[in-house]
């Protein structure tokens, strides 16, 4: 147990103060690259042997990104811009940027303005993926990326090393979704603090070395009895579900997470990178894989069957759409996910989520209520 204890604790260091692990990459001389989510080819930094280090912004109240970013930009953006404005992703070689929603477009605007120090790549992954031509798009999009990156950086991408580095992150995302189904055993270990730590700090180590504490953590709970959780569970979905007190307030009613569709936690895990032709186009291929997000366009939308599914396997009491403010994809999707539920006859909780706030109030009123109904 000490041994377990001590990686949860180190993962919990790692997901609550990265810009010290960002520091210590720096200060081994490694160069680092800023990966603005969602499903940002990381692969590529990997294989130039640099460190793809993810900017999912944090908790702090913007006070200069509002020259570039309107209020009613998603507060992940703003923060993100926020940090480069006041200089905590100094040192960073450059960001790359996935040009998803329309925030996103305006983001890069933004950053070239606000941080003119740190270079930023953009690119644009197709929304219409049944169309011939959108594989050979996706294919030029992430050449253009390889340049760019190698341009700045002065780092050569070879497909050798693009081949060892999709199976360094296809391991890795094997080992995160096999990492979420054992967490469901040992409830009164992984918590639901301690699952979103394990799950946030992949972000910011080089994936094998991640990937080897979490094994070393499997294989420690594997260990343990399975535990007889007793409280309600619950299915968390959205962009993230931060910051660490919204969490605590499931933990302090008694709920416990036994699933997740986050897209900073398990959504970019859950699709490997297909094998077969160039490694340029394998990584491609993965975004055509990619369902039920809501950042990308399904003619058949998957989301809401999915959730459900996953609420009954789980055997979980509800589902936790953990709504990111201004988020309009999310917003779109959001009423058919809970007709969804409720044609299912699960529960289906809305919470909102902004990082520039520390106020859960309505939050805690709403799970307080959720852990009291029968």
């Amino acid at each position: 147990m000490a041994k377990l204890q001590e990686n949860l604790a180190y993962l919990g260091n790692v997901a609550t103060h990265p810009e010290l692990i960002l520091r210590d990459h720096l200060a081994r001389g490694e160069k680092v690259v800023g990966c603005i989510p969602l499903y940002t080819p990381e692969e590529l930094v990997h294989a130039a042997g640099m460190i793809p280090m993810g900017l999912w912004g944090g908790q702090t109240t913007p006070t200069m990104a509002g020259k570039y970013n309107p209020i009613f930009t998603c507060s992940i953006m703003r923060s993100c811009l926020e940090y480069g404005m006041t200089g905590v992703y100094t040192g960073i070689s450059c960001v790359l940027l996935p040009i998803l929603c329309d925030t996103l477009r305006g983001m890069s605007s933004a950053w070239r303005a606000g941080v003119e120090e740190i270079p930023i790549v953009s690119f644009i992954q197709p929304q219409n993926r049944e169309d011939p031509g959108a594989l050979p798009f996706l294919v030029d999009e992430y050449e253009s990326v390889r340049k760019r990156l190698g341009k700045i950086t002065g780092c050569t991408i070879t497909d050798g090393a693009l081949e060892r580095s999709i199976r360094v992150y296809n391991d890795h995302s094997a080992v995160m979704m096999e990492f979420a189904e054992i967490a469901s055993d040992h409830l009164d270990v992984i918590t639901p603090v301690t699952r979103h730590h394990i799950m946030k700090s992949g972000l910011f180590l080089e994936k094998s070395e991640h990937a080897r504490i979490v094994r070393e953590i499997m294989d420690e709970l594997k260990q343990l009895p399975v535990h007889d959780w007793r409280g309600k569970r619950i299915i968390l979905s959205g962009i993230t579900a931060e910051p660490d007190t919204f969490l605590a307030l499931f933990e302090e009613n008694g709920i416990t997470v036994v699933g997740d569709d986050l897209a900073q936690e398990s959504r970019q895990y859950r699709t490997p990178i297909p094998e077969g032709g160039s490694p340029m186009e394998r990584l491609a291929r993965q975004w055509f894989g990619r369902k039920g997000c809501s950042a990308i366009h399904e003619s058949d939308p998957s989301r809401g069957r999915m959730l459900v599914e996953m609420a009954k396997r789980y055997q979980a009491d509800g589902i936790a759409i953990c709504l990111m403010r201004f988020c309009d994809v999310e917003e779109y999707d959001y009423p058919y996910l809970s007709k969804a539920a409720e044609e299912a006859g699960v529960r289906c909780l809305c919470l909102e989520i902004d990082q520039s706030t520390q106020d859960n109030g309505q939050s805690r009123t709403k799970i307080q209520s959720f852990a009291e109904m029968n």
